[in-house]
């Protein structure tokens, strides 16, 4: 639900800030909790969180990140709970409300039709407030629109709403105003604007990697995949580029059956880099490399990765489902 190539994003936001008897981080001293974060390392943040909590009810960083914790794990029942005492301890943090919103929208993607539109509601709340508090936030404002353009008007959704971020957006980051504006024309299937779209948002961002993800995702849907995955290839050619971007850009090969093992090497390369993004938690990177594997018909290598996921992430159920399904095999 944002402007990066998939639906989860893993961004990492401290608060700057000291009031209400609310404990929260500084900004400059990042917590042990999200050093193991950014690692992979997601159980022993998950116990250094529930410490931090145990040692101070009020603080407010924790559970956000405690939430952001069980998101990753796509436990959104906890990711609700826990980010909804974050937002109650801290109502002023756009970033709290942003990632709360996220929380209800992926929990509403799984819910049953009467129960999703209450939850979307709650997502949309959260996405306004985010915005509200901060208009600069991009991430924010990508959200947001992106609710507008897919969300029907029952649950708060609309075009000429999105349209109205990508116009907000426009003087601080024409890139995304672009990105809207491209959402907005494939949403309405004129496919030959959006593209157009696309590739201005491209130029506006000076050829950010993730911009030419946004590309090639959009090719992908159109299933233009050599154009795909030269638009893959622009965007980790960059020498300075996001670590996550490895990630994403086997992610996308991966759902187009395409270059199975570039993709696999693209993941690897991250794996065995310095360089970590919690935008791709290490425990995922070994999942997804897992299901290139198996893909590839590497069945006793795509087992490896998935207990490297849960050697990290035991409650990982994806990589546990999976594992289970080759061991159950052999």
């Amino acid at each position: 639900m944002n402007y990066r190539v998939t639906n989860r994003v893993w961004a990492l936001t401290l608060a700057v800030m000291l009031a209400s008897g609310v404990v929260w981080a500084s900004a400059n001293v990042p917590s042990k909790a999200q050093d193991l974060l950014t690692s992979g390392r997601i159980d022993e943040a998950v116990s250094e969180l529930q410490k931090r909590i145990a040692a101070s009810a009020n603080d407010a960083e924790a559970y956000h990140l405690l939430s952001r914790a069980y998101y990753s794990l796509e436990k959104w029942d906890d990711a609700v709970r826990t980010g909804e005492r974050a937002v109650q301890l801290a109502p002023n943090n756009g970033e709290y409300h942003l990632w709360l919103g996220r929380a209800y929208g992926m929990k509403a993607e799984r819910a049953g039709i009467f129960s999703a539109a209450r939850l979307a509601k709650e997502t949309r709340k959260h996405f306004e407030k985010a915005v509200e508090l901060n208009g600069k936030d991009s991430a924010a404002r990508a959200d947001l629109a992106e609710f507008y353009v897919e969300a029907p008007g029952i649950v708060g959704g609309g075009k000429d709403k999105a349209r109205a971020q990508a116009e907000a957006a426009a003087k601080q980051d024409p890139s995304l105003a672009h990105w809207i504006n491209a959402r907005l024309a494939e949403k309405e299937k004129d496919f030959g604007r959006a593209e157009q779209e696309y590739k201005e948002a491209v130029k506006a961002s000076n050829n950010d990697p993730i911009r030419w993800l946004n590309l090639a995702s959009f090719y992908r849907r159109q299933g233009r995949y050599a154009e795909m995955e030269s638009a893959i290839s622009s965007a980790v050619g960059k020498p300075k580029k996001q670590p996550n971007v490895l990630v994403d850009a086997a992610s996308l090969l991966l759902r187009a059956g395409r270059s199975l093992p570039q993709a696999a090497q693209y993941v690897s390369k991250y794996l065995s880099g310095k360089e970590k993004s919690d935008e791709a938690p290490t425990f995922h990177a070994h999942y997804l490399l897992g299901q290139i594997l198996e893909k590839q018909g590497d069945r006793e290598g795509a087992i490896k990765e998935y207990q490297a996921a849960l050697q990290l992430a035991k409650d990982y159920g994806a990589a546990r489902e999976a594992l289970r399904r080759l061991q159950n095999s052999r």
